[in-house]
């Protein structure tokens, strides 16, 4: 009998998988769905979001109490708190609601800059303006208008965006020569007004696309004396901008941002005689990150402020601007500068944030620093561990710092900008009743990468009815896009595309893999011409050992989802490493880098294009397909063209891969809206928990 039943229970296994596991049950769907309504207000005043008055020392913020929103206003001076008079209220309220967004420009969309408004001299006396293609100035007392240029035409006209010098003596302007702009077309099948579908036009600029040539001119008001330079240092263009004249009206400074991205110059271009020179060179064997840039030209007009990744690393120069060698090293360190806050030119003082300055600790976490541009005095205004966020007084005498971590919950305080000695706490949040609710802390983990060496940080999420005792399948949410890092650092009652999924029975985990941003150029150039490789060989040991710390976590079963870069990643998880990941889900994909942005590509994958954009190409490498796979795309994606997605899928059909497709009408770019969660929920749930999903319309029914 017991051998009988040993039989049993073996055969159970083998032939009914739906017996593993209770996971993805209804009552765990339902769980699941309820979470943000459930956590919506269980940790109050964790969204604090302070906005000073004007010029004043004065800012208010909305805070959470039982009996609802109240307005307070906070003097920084005299560190008092007060509520805010019910006409100030009214007044904002007011504001909010009049608010709107008036640009009718598309994102992608170039600015021809052929039209503008007239521009005053700064002594009163002129107006410059374009007519007809053409520089013209008049003169306000006579109203006498005089054309500076003559050969401007439709096909290579001068810019509407005229600087005068500082001496109203001189006038510069971009003579544009334009290129053929490139679309795509969008079909909306279902629009709210009419029945018939309706075609949508983008303008669109892809890898490999002709782009405008500029070369910035010269014009003397009063003699008529035309300066156009040699373009010899500014010859293969990404972009040519940033016109600026010197305080003594003699030199014009301008940006040349190299098509390919590999050399970014700022140039001088003498008034008097055309002659360019280079004033800053950043150079690189892969890319010049220019999404980093940062410039301040000093008031003396001798020095610059320049942020650079030349020794590896993120940090700010002084420059002087007539040799363009630097003067001094500012910030100096195995760490990153984000941002410039501000700079104190009386004080030769520069206030910025900055990560990964503090040793034993998550990298990631951003605090706020001041330091002389000799680069003595670094102060750090924040020590707190946490992702600290800060808003500043005008007058950088105050600031507001809110800070937390993924699993500790914000505080709110008021802050000497001086020193960062604490004035007055403002918000301090308690997570006792999230708690109570069943909410579990995402865990922050770190393992070492592919090289053996290198830290690699991420999260893991775990169900709230996590039980130590079962086998979870494990899924990654990935977006490993560079230009920035995306795992969560700070708290978050729910973090959304981790915890409900989580719910269905999952372990759900994301790190930030080399090619990634804000730790050092060398870990994020990995991508450079090589995008399908978004951190996997960091990703898989990280999972794996994590999954030795927590036998729990079943690496037989690896999921992978994301949207956007992340689903160009997702469905590359299947194809280049089906050993280790069993089913993606990848929403939204650039799936060929040559259909994407060219502002993106060109970045990462550099110009011209070449055999690494093919290498690099879910649609080239469909064939290698071995693995469940859901791609969904949103007809009206105008961040990605949907006709991305809809080749892989032709790639696929042609390779007689078998694999599942989610079209929704009428979305932009996400991860497929409320039916693309249900269709991913139920993906995994069928491949990786071996279970047939339940009926939704059983779920839905309250």
């Amino acid at each position: 009998m017991k051998n009988n039943l040993k039989l049993f229970a073996i055969a159970s296994v083998l032939l009914f998988p739906t017996m593993l596991s209770a996971q993805g049950t209804i009552e765990d769907y339902k769980r699941a769905l309820s979470l943000p309504e459930k956590y919506k207000n269980a940790v109050p005043n964790a969204n604090i979001t302070p906005r000073w008055i004007d010029d004043s020392r004065k800012f208010w913020y909305v805070r959470d109490t039982p009996d609802g929103e109240e307005y307070v206003v906070v003097d920084a001076e005299k560190k008092q708190r007060t509520t805010m008079p019910d006409t100030m209220k009214t007044r904002l309220l007011e504001e909010r609601k009049n608010f709107q967004w008036r640009s009718d420009q598309y994102w992608a969309e170039r600015d021809e800059q052929r039209t503008g408004d007239s521009i005053p001299s700064p002594d009163k006396k002129y107006m410059a303006f374009i007519k007809n293609s053409n520089v013209y100035v008049k003169d306000v007392a006579t109203g006498k208008e005089k054309a500076l240029s003559t050969d401007g035409a439709p096909g290579e006209y001068y810019s509407a965006y005229i600087q005068w010098s500082p001496d109203s003596r001189k006038v510069a302007s971009l003579k544009i020569r334009p290129a053929e702009k490139q679309y795509f077309y969008m079909i909306e099948s279902s629009p709210s007004d009419q029945l018939q579908p309706k075609l949508h036009k983008r303008e669109y600029a892809k890898p490999g696309d002709a782009l405008p040539f500029s070369v910035p001119c010269i014009f003397h008001v009063e003699d008529g004396k035309v300066v156009s330079p040699s373009t010899k240092l500014f010859t293969s263009q990404y972009d040519v901008d940033r016109l600026e004249w010197d305080k003594d009206s003699r030199n014009l400074m301008f940006d040349y941002n190299q098509r390919g991205h590999q050399v970014y110059r700022v140039l001088e271009l003498s008034a008097e005689t055309g002659v360019v020179r280079t004033v800053i060179e950043e150079t690189s064997d892969t890319y010049v990150n220019y999404t980093r840039y940062y410039k301040y030209n000093l008031k003396s007009g001798k020095e610059t402020i320049w942020m650079s990744e030349r020794d590896n690393w993120n940090h700010l120069y002084l420059i002087d601007r007539s040799s363009g060698k630097v003067k001094q090293q500012i910030t100096k360190g195995e760490w990153y500068v984000r941002d410039v806050i501000h700079v104190d030119e009386d004080k030769r003082q520069i206030y910025f944030s900055a990560n990964g300055m503090v040793e034993n600790e998550d990298p990631y976490f951003i605090r706020y620093y001041s330091i002389k541009m000799d680069g003595t005095g670094l102060t750090c205004l924040t020590p707190e561990e946490g992702m600290h966020t800060a808003w500043f007084s005008k007058d950088i005498r105050y600031f507001v710092d809110k800070w937390s971590k993924v699993d500790m919950a914000p505080k709110t305080v008021l802050r000497n900008a001086k020193d960062g000695k604490i004035l007055m706490t403002l918000e301090e949040c308690d997570l006792a009743n999230l708690k109570e609710m069943g909410w579990i802390a995402p865990e922050t983990f770190v393992a070492k990468g592919r090289d053996g060496k290198t830290d690699i940080w991420g999260v893991i999420f775990r169900p709230t009815n996590f039980d130590p005792d079962k086998k979870y399948p494990v899924l990654e949410y990935i977006y490993s896009g560079p230009g920035s890092a995306y795992t969560p650092k700070a708290f978050r009652a729910l973090q959304y595309y981790h915890q409900i999924i989580a719910e269905l029975g999952f372990i759900v985990v994301q790190c930030d893999g080399m090619t990634t941003s804000f730790r050092s150029k060398a870990f994020e150039s990995v991508c450079y011409k090589n995008l399908k490789d978004a951190g996997f060989p960091d990703r898989i040991p990280w999972i794996k050992a994590a999954a030795e710390k927590y036998p729990y976590m079943d690496i037989e079963r690896v999921g992978i989802f994301g949207g956007s870069a992340g689903g160009q990643e997702a469905m590359a998880a299947v194809l280049f490493h089906p050993e280790f990941y069993k089913a993606a889900y990848a929403g939204c994909g650039c799936h060929d880098n040559r259909m994407d942005k060219i502002w993106w590509n060109e970045q990462w994958m550099g110009y011209p294009v070449d055999s690494s954009y093919i290498a690099c190409s879910n649609v080239e490498n469909a064939h290698l397909l071995t693995r469940p796979l859901m791609l969904m795309v949103g007809e009206l994606d105008d961040n990605v063209d949907p006709a991305s997605t809809m080749q892989a899928v032709n790639a696929l059909i042609k390779a007689k891969k078998e694999f599942e497709l989610v079209v929704v009408p009428g979305i932009n770019h996400t991860l497929g809206g409320e039916f693309g969660d249900r269709k991913r929920y139920d993906f995994f749930v069928k491949h990786l928990l071996n279970v047939t999903p339940p009926d939704w319309n059983v779920i839905n029914t309250p």
